[in-house]
């Protein structure tokens, strides 16, 4: 059986609280033996932690500030990561960043949240997962003026264009998470993704959001992985094998797990 990572899944949501066991089963059942947690914020980080310690060896826990969390209370949130980051084992920063979509009103907050953050990450020798959305030029802007710091992560369900993905490539070691989107109809991501390096590219479901095609509109659950896996095979004209095993160490070599 193929064996696939889920990059970034938040187990923690209330969504899977009713039928969490059954969710993980059909996970494993479809070969998606391990999970990266990404953090959001204090208020959900002890659910999240408690849940990777019942499932331990599934499900790897990360500490960071969503950047739709970066408010009027953004000092206090920051302090709360750094009294943290070293009360537990975690695989990364993030989900770290910067959004746009929903608000600009705390934006200059958000970048220097997201610069902090980036720091901690390197100095703990830990990966980052960027979240960017309607925000590409701010990010690059934190990202280049970083750039020596050597850090290393992953765009979360990347979606850009194939030159912001070498623009990427060009300012540090990253991986490209790639979700349901590339499932959905007419979809922009199926060509660019066609085009990457596929030492790139992490597969992840973002659950409970981003549900790939036919599933699109439901709860997304890790054991679709597997769909986004196929249909990545279909538009690179390769094996779902070469897929499984070649994101699988992608995912590894990236989280240390």
């Amino acid at each position: 059986m193929n064996q696939f990572i889920d990059s970034h899944i938040h187990l923690y949501d209330p969504e899977y609280d009713a039928d969490l066991g059954e969710v993980i089963s059909r996970a494993r059942t479809a070969g998606v033996n391990r999970c990266i947690l990404p953090g959001i914020d204090s208020g959900t980080h002890d659910k999240m932690v408690n849940l990777a310690r019942l499932h331990s060896g599934f499900a790897f826990p990360s500490i960071g500030i969503h950047p739709t969390s970066v408010n009027t209370g953004w000092e206090n949130e920051l302090s709360y990561i750094y009294d943290n980051i070293d009360k537990n084992l975690f695989y990364a920063v993030g989900e770290i960043g910067m959004d746009g979509y929903w608000s600009r009103e705390f934006i200059i907050e958000q970048s220097i949240v997201f610069e902090k953050q980036i720091e901690l990450a390197v100095k703990r020798d830990l990966p980052v997962i960027i979240h960017s959305r309607d925000a590409t030029d701010e990010i690059f802007k934190i990202l280049e003026r970083t750039a020596h710091l050597g850090t290393r992560g992953v765009f979360h369900a990347f979606s850009g264009s194939f030159e912001t993905y070498k623009r990427i490539k060009g300012i540090g070691n990253f991986k490209f998470g790639i979700g349901g989107v590339i499932t959905f109809k007419n979809a922009s991501l199926a060509k660019v993704a066609a085009k990457m390096e596929l030492q790139d590219i992490v597969l992840e479901t973002d659950g409970p959001w981003l549900t790939p095609a036919p599933f699109r509109g439901k709860r997304n659950e890790p054991s679709y992985i597997s769909l986004i896996a196929e249909k990545l095979a279909e538009i690179r004209g390769c094996s779902i094998e070469e897929i499984a095993a070649t994101t699988t160490r992608n995912a590894e070599i990236l989280f240390k797990i």
